[in-house]
């Protein structure tokens, strides 16, 4: 049985091997090859096919947590091999893991439920995230990974790269590093026949300018964060690396459950006070967490490894990004934007809580059963409010394999 029709999301050995027997099958096509390796020493793999100049390039498990990419990376790869028309005057080239140590941590194959997807739940500090770092480190500190993508550009010079994202619960969107015109129209068609809501309010991509439901440009330099706080800037990650060649970036989205709440543009009654509420909240679950990790810190015979890092990393945020939600104007004002607020809210103290029960699991401390309690109520609390329905895995894949072939089509175009 095929890894889509279990349900299940493959590791990077499965990727990795699907690549190897891809590039056996068609080796006057494609070729499997290692451009890097991790901080831990772990492999990065670039499966290619085509050989035209014009290159597009696909990277997937730049979030560990975000599996939903090494199996669209690998459909894709299928179809441009199988696609004369898809690769004529375009070369595909697959980064099959950005992050192999994040991806050997979250341990998510077939979740059933948000509480399955959180007990193996990892995703690492701001400055471990191979796209992510260039925004919070100095050139001098970027990690192996980073270097790794960065020269993979500047080797194919792509004119579009597509970063393969996921959501836990909500909706697909994309974000793009410059306008592609056409794009929101596929883009929209694809969500409506899948079944997959498009997310219209996305507070990732709070106060960027709109160029179709669901896509969303960078803002330029000079423009305000709507989250003054928080220490990344997207103007400052691999997305744009591209430019230095004229490419650019679209970083594709899709959720792992939907929720049919994300698409509405009517105004809230209340923005303000229900941002501030979200503050509140936000302040409060997080100090759960900080009191349980307080207590249990002295206990735990190793307190500096990837999983307490990255707990402690996202708690960090929580006083910066209550006061920016309590204190400024909303962003947005639609239903759709104070709801990915909300979601934004709960996702950050569950997933501290989620990686320091890793931790208290491990070390056999006597805190982890209230953790996990919390966790699973968490957990259910979130999928009750946005009313989750899991999205099949071969759904996700196709919707973010349309999206991304659409991207390069009208991306080409653009560039004649």
């Amino acid at each position: 049985m095929s890894q889509l029709a279990e349900q299940r999301y493959p590791n990077v050995a499965e990727l990795v091997l699907s690549a190897r027997e891809l590039a056996a099958h068609r080796p006057e096509l494609s070729v499997l090859r290692q451009v890097g390796t991790s901080r831990a020493g772990r492999p990065l793999h670039l499966l290619s096919v085509g050989s035209s100049p014009r290159a597009v390039l696909v990277v997937a498990g730049a979030h560990s947590n975000e599996p939903t990419g090494g199996s669209t990376l690998l459909h894709l790869a299928e179809w441009a091999l199988r696609d004369a028309d898809l690769r004529a005057d375009t070369s595909w080239h697959f980064l099959l893991c950005a992050d192999p140590d994040g991806a050997d941590l979250h341990r998510t194959p077939a979740p059933r439920t948000l509480f399955d997807y959180h007990r193996h739940f990892f995703r690492p500090a701001g400055p471990e995230q191979p796209e992510w770092s260039p925004s919070v480190l100095p050139p001098d500190r970027l990690p192996p990974e980073t270097r790794t993508l960065t020269g993979v550009i500047d080797e194919l010079r792509p004119y579009l790269q597509v970063s393969l994202h996921g959501t836990d619960l909500g909706g697909s969107w994309v974000q793009l590093t410059r306008d592609i015109p056409g794009l929101a129209q596929p883009f929209a068609k694809s969500a409506a026949e899948l079944h997959i809501p498009v997310e219209a309010g996305a507070s990732d991509a709070a106060g960027w300018p709109v160029s179709g439901p669901g896509v969303h440009v960078l803002p330029g330099p000079g423009s305000a964060a709507a989250y003054p706080s928080l220490p990344e800037d997207a103007r400052h990650t691999t997305w744009h690396h591209a430019h230095r060649y004229g490419g650019l970036t679209a970083i594709v989205e899709v959720p792992m459950w939907a929720s049919d709440l994300v698409d509405d543009l009517t105004v809230h009654p209340a923005p303000t006070l229900a941002l501030r509420g979200f503050s509140q909240r936000l302040r409060h679950d997080a100090r759960l967490v900080e009191d349980i990790l307080g207590e249990a810190l002295p206990r735990l015979p190793e307190a500096r490894g990837p999983l307490l890092r990255a707990a402690r990393w996202a708690l960090d945020l929580v006083p910066g990004l209550a006061d920016d939600w309590a204190g400024l104007p909303p962003a947005g004002t639609s239903m759709a934007y104070i709801g990915s607020v909300d979601a934004f809210g709960r996702r950050l103290p569950l997933r501290a809580a989620a990686m320091l029960l890793r931790v208290l699991d491990a070390a056999g401390d006597r805190a982890a059963p209230r953790l996990e309690r919390l966790v699973l109520h968490w957990s259910d609390a979130f999928a009750e409010r946005f009313r989750a329905r899991w999205v099949p895995l071969e759904d996700q894949v196709e919707h973010q394999s349309r999206t991304t072939v659409a991207a390069a089509r009208h991306a080409r175009v653009q560039g004649d």
